[in-house]
């Protein structure tokens, strides 16, 4: 069996450091979207979550070389990657194990996050649905959009 239920919820990639005004502009500017207000603010990397129109986001991150996150070179959740949503993070845990995925994972419970590699070298995550501000659905009632 495969994982199934799959939901494109957002593409993250980099910036650089010195360009993030720039690229703030760009994107709001020249590609007319919408930064999401309720992205998340972590220590040390500048970040905006762009929302597109086909509820899904652009992930921006401001990071040079590895991030101060990764656990090792290769597993860094700020490396440019693909995100999908499953409807049971466990299970599709549970899946990978049983089909044999090397994968690694950060968080607990609902809230985990899978990485992995395709054959390619492309970092997937996968993560539940309506864990996330990814989906406009997966924002508390209230918040902006």
């Amino acid at each position: 069996m495969a994982l199934r239920g799959l939901e494109l919820h957002h593409q993250a990639v980099r910036m650089r450091p010195d360009a993030v005004e720039e690229s703030l502009t760009f994107f709001r500017d020249v590609l007319g979207l919408e930064p999401d207000p309720g992205s998340p603010q972590i220590a040390d990397i500048p970040l905006f979550w762009m929302n597109l129109g086909n509820d899904t986001q652009l992930h921006m991150f401001a990071v040079d070389g590895v991030s101060r996150y990764a656990r090792q070179p290769d597993r860094d959740p700020f490396w440019f990657h693909t995100a999908l949503g499953v409807p049971d993070v466990e299970e599709a845990e549970q899946e990978l194990e049983r089909l044999g995925v090397e994968y690694w994972r950060i968080g607990r419970s609902e809230a985990r996050q899978l990485f992995m590699n395709d054959p390619s070298g492309n970092l997937i995550e996968l993560h539940q649905i309506g864990t996330c501000r990814c989906k406009s659905g997966g924002r508390s009632e209230g918040e902006e959009e």
